[in-house]
């Protein structure tokens, strides 16, 4: 069990592992971390792989290189930098957080853990990462990767999902975390890398659950510098953590997507403030599996008129609570004439420069002309 076990003993080990060569992933937020960005890359990596971070985070700080380009950014123009990477409330979060961090704070990030857990947005971890890598600070920055190598080399099966775990466990990260050089450290502290021991540890946390400890009882215990400590290993409960309660299942929605076509203009319509992909742009679409009578009659209803009429493949996209199982129809209409209320009709390499549309629709994206999220830059 965590609270039972000396947690001292692992920091020399991990931070002599994660001084060897070849051990630490080169990431361009590593490479120069500032505050701001450290704070986007993890809100970025919230959920999302590391590798698909990678060119978001590149294009985010040429667009917007520091606090006061994210606070001013037109929303349009920030949905459709975070286009692909889902979960779109978290950029809309950050920008809440720049404009208070402007008029705050200078346009600074604090320093301070409980501080940045003010910030619209910023939860225990993302505080935790951007005060010990960015400031030095000493405090926890614990996720599933932290989650998994402590339940694991401790042998704990506590429910990693209860809040009171997590406070346990933060509180066993925060007396550990080195901040001044220790007789165990003092070796490690003359190595420049380490001169921000706080943050190099809690990377060298990271990188330990990300390379090593993997999930799926897949771990590369021969290369772990844990081994000789680790209880699950002993035990041969690898496999068995962490334990984490199961998420409900998943609702279960029918749709029908619709690429409507006039020329090489193609209709889009933006979403409700509020709720699932709030304020980004989509293909129209309805709830239910349509004929193709239906799906006929239904753009006749919206004042066009339909010409032709093709069935799409079918698709579907899982967000997080709720399971997109998708029927496509392309139809051409008509010449327009006039203004459509629900719809913009907007050329179809448009749609992909500057509206953010979810990569829900990724799969119809082809039927319109253009790609989505990463995938629009992969011939530069």
């Amino acid at each position: 069990m965590i609270k039972d076990f000396d947690l001292k003993q692992l920091v020399a080990p991990l931070l002599e592992w994660y001084l060897k060569p070849g051990v630490a992933r080169v990431l361009p937020w590593r490479e120069e971390p500032t505050p701001y960005r450290v704070w986007v890359s993890e809100i970025m990596l919230q959920q999302t792989r590391v590798e698909a971070v990678k060119p978001y985070f590149e294009r985010f700080m040429k667009a917007l290189p520091d606090v006061k380009a994210l606070a001013e950014c037109p929303e349009d123009e920030l949905l459709k930098l975070w286009e692909g990477l889902g979960y779109y409330n978290r950029v809309r979060n950050m920008q809440k957080a720049a404009i208070t961090v402007m008029e705050e704070y200078g346009g600074q990030l604090p320093g301070e853990y409980e501080k940045l857990l003010t910030l619209k947005g910023i939860g225990n971890y993302t505080a935790g990462a951007i005060a010990t890598i960015a400031f030095g600070k000493k405090a926890p920055a614990v996720d599933g990767n932290v989650f998994r190598i402590l339940t694991r080399v401790t042998a704990d099966d506590s429910d990693i999902m209860k809040p009171a775990f997590r406070k346990v466990v933060e509180a066993a990260v925060q007396e550990v975390v080195p901040d001044e050089a220790t007789k165990e450290t003092a070796h490690l502290r003359k190595k420049a890398r380490f001169e921000n021991l706080p943050g190099a540890f809690s990377q060298a946390m990271m990188e330990l659950g990300a390379t090593v400890c993997l999930p799926n009882g897949t771990p590369h215990c021969e290369e772990c510098p844990w081994n000789a400590f680790c209880e699950a290993r002993k035990q041969d409960k690898i496999a068995e953590l962490p334990v984490k309660t199961k998420a409900k299942p998943r609702k279960i929605e029918e749709r029908t997507v619709l690429v409507i076509r006039d020329g090489d203009k193609v209709a889009i319509r933006k979403r409700p403030a509020k709720g699932l992909l709030a304020g980004l742009y989509e293909l129209p679409n309805e709830l239910g599996e349509m004929t193709s009578e239906e799906a006929l009659d239904y753009v006749k209803k919206l004042s066009l008129s339909p010409i032709r009429i093709q069935k799409l493949a079918d698709a579907k996209h899982i967000f997080s609570h709720i399971e997109w199982r998708m029927c496509g129809y392309m139809i051409r209409v008509e010449e327009l004439e006039g203004e459509r209320d629900d719809l913009l009709f907007v050329e179809a390499e448009d749609s992909q420069e500057k509206y953010a549309i979810p990569s829900a629709f990724e799969a119809y994206a082809n039927y319109m002309n253009i790609r989505l999220g990463n995938d629009r830059f992969l011939d530069e």
